[in-house]
């Protein structure tokens, strides 16, 4: 049997490992590295309007149709203090002051003391839970932006929470004859 002088078995050995390196690194070489992409890691939707980033934006609902409200946070990283307007759909606005080098909570009322808190509320969410709806975040100073967020229900028990405090929509009373039918009935 013949052996291999040990120079030979060094350069061999050198030589595999090199080739498995080459060969495991190659995934690397042609695949984006996905760590190093920015995401929203959660349920909501994240955009940011000059300084102030808004993060985990979403519209908890139990219908479409149905009262709502904005849930997430809006944090200024900034020196300066900043007047925000949040509107979801064709709602009204809410004027929301995010003081510098701090955050807003939004749409959560059982927080700690010390933690500034909005509530914006949704008369009728235009969108099913499951799908997407539109906020417009507006800055005085730095413009405007439009995001689409979900809409989610009261399925998960964080989101059943946010829920407890909503108003339901306004509905019209069955006992309450509708105007245009009480002049229609006047006519005749």
């Amino acid at each position: 049997m013949t052996r291999l002088r040990p120079r030979t078995t060094r350069a061999a050995v050198a030589g595999l490992a090199a080739a498995a390196a080459l060969a495991l690194t190659g995934c690397s070489a042609t695949n984006p590295i996905t760590t190093l992409d920015s995401y929203a890691a959660s349920d909501g939707t994240a955009a940011q309007v000059g300084s102030v980033r808004a993060l985990n934006l979403l519209v908890v609902a139990e219908a479409e149709g149905a009262a709502g409200v904005l849930t997430g946070a809006l944090s200024n990283r900034s020196g300066d203090d900043e007047d925000v307007t949040l509107t979801v759909g064709g709602g009204e606005p809410v004027d929301v002051e995010v003081a510098a080098g701090s955050s807003v909570l939004v749409g959560v009322t059982d927080v700690p003391a010390g933690y500034a808190t909005v509530e914006v509320p949704v008369a009728a969410v235009d969108t099913a839970p499951g799908g997407l709806t539109t906020v417009t975040i507006a800055s005085g100073s730095s413009g405007t932006t439009e995001i689409r967020v979900p809409v989610v229900d009261g399925t998960l028990p964080e989101y059943a929470a946010v829920l407890e405090g909503v108003t339901p929509a306004p509905t019209q009373d069955a006992s309450t004859p509708d105007t245009d039918e009480t002049d229609e009935s006047a006519e005749d």
